[in-house]
């Protein structure tokens, strides 16, 4: 009888503990879900960080437009030029950075925490 008490009780034990792994990951795919859907920016000279990355990848912006990076991840993240010509502080979640960009060209930057991170700002 003994055994099949304690048969039973780590059945239970089991299905609880099942229970709550299926509970937490679908909290945490809900929470996933909606980062990705605040990564678009309503202001179309800002990037936002995210998962990881910069989007928009590619930004072409005017001569004389400042462009802000935000950052959304739950990882801190810099906007670097390749050439140093700016550099972000360390952007906690929340954080911004912004640069005014006013000579015509290319400027590839990278997170100099997460070097395959890359952007470019294309001025025109």
């Amino acid at each position: 009888m003994l055994n099949r008490s304690r048969l039973k009780f780590a059945l239970i034990l089991t299905l609880a503990i099942c229970a709550v792994a299926v509970a937490s990951h679908e909290s945490h795919m809900k929470m996933h879900s909606a980062a990705r859907a605040n990564t678009a920016s309503a202001n179309p000279n800002e990037i936002v960080i995210a998962n990881f990355s910069f989007e928009p990848a590619t930004l072409t912006v005017k001569a004389g437009t400042t462009v802000t990076w935000v950052n959304h991840d739950d990882e801190p993240h810099t906007a670097t030029a390749t050439d140093k010509r700016f550099n972000s502080k360390t952007l906690d979640n929340g954080d911004r950075f912004s640069q005014e960009f006013n000579a015509p060209g290319v400027y590839n930057y990278y997170c100099a925490l997460h070097p395959k991170m890359t952007g470019k700002i294309i001025v025109k």
